[in-house]
């Protein structure tokens, strides 16, 4: 069972916990070094549940990931725009918890009155690119080699949704 609680300042401390395990990979973030609790205040701020959520996820009742929309760009014209990141902790990944989350903040979003959503996913990132794909996301762009992780450059690939 699949539940989502928005998540309290109570939370942070696991959302960068479970962020903060996908920088080694050098798959999910540019992160190249661990974040703190305390450097995530303001982005945990910029969030609310009407129309920016950030969502604790629970998995039987134990925390296991976290999900959250935010504003794209910054300026009025695309408010009804948001990016979508989604953490899962690695003990959880493989059991449809990202498909079940993406679909459920999917309604939310369109009951808040969201008509895109954009994803942000390292070219090398298999897993998230077939997540989104499944969920019928499209390649809205692609920046070719616009990191640098450990010295390989590294394409980020924009997938779009319209919920409209």
């Amino acid at each position: 069972m699949i539940t989502y609680t928005d998540a309290t300042l109570d939370d942070l401390p696991f959302i960068v916990e479970v962020y903060n395990s996908t920088i080694a990979s050098r798959q999910v973030t540019a992160d190249l070094q661990p974040v703190s609790v305390e450097s995530r205040f303001a982005w945990f701020e910029q969030h609310n549940p009407q129309k920016r959520p950030l969502w604790l996820i629970k998995y039987h009742n134990q925390p296991c990931g976290w999900v959250s929309l935010s504003s794209f760009y910054g300026r009025p014209a695309y408010d009804k725009t948001v990016e979508i990141s989604l953490y899962i902790h690695q003990d959880f990944r493989g059991k449809k918890i990202g498909q079940t989350t993406v679909a459920k903040i999917e309604s939310f979003a369109k009951q808040a009155g969201i008509e895109a959503i954009l994803s942000y996913i390292f070219g090398h990132n298999i897993a998230s690119l077939n997540l989104f794909e499944k969920m019928h996301y499209k390649q809205w762009a692609l920046l070719p080699k616009v990191a640098e992780l450990d010295g390989v450059k590294r394409d980020l690939v924009i997938l779009g949704k319209r919920l409209d």
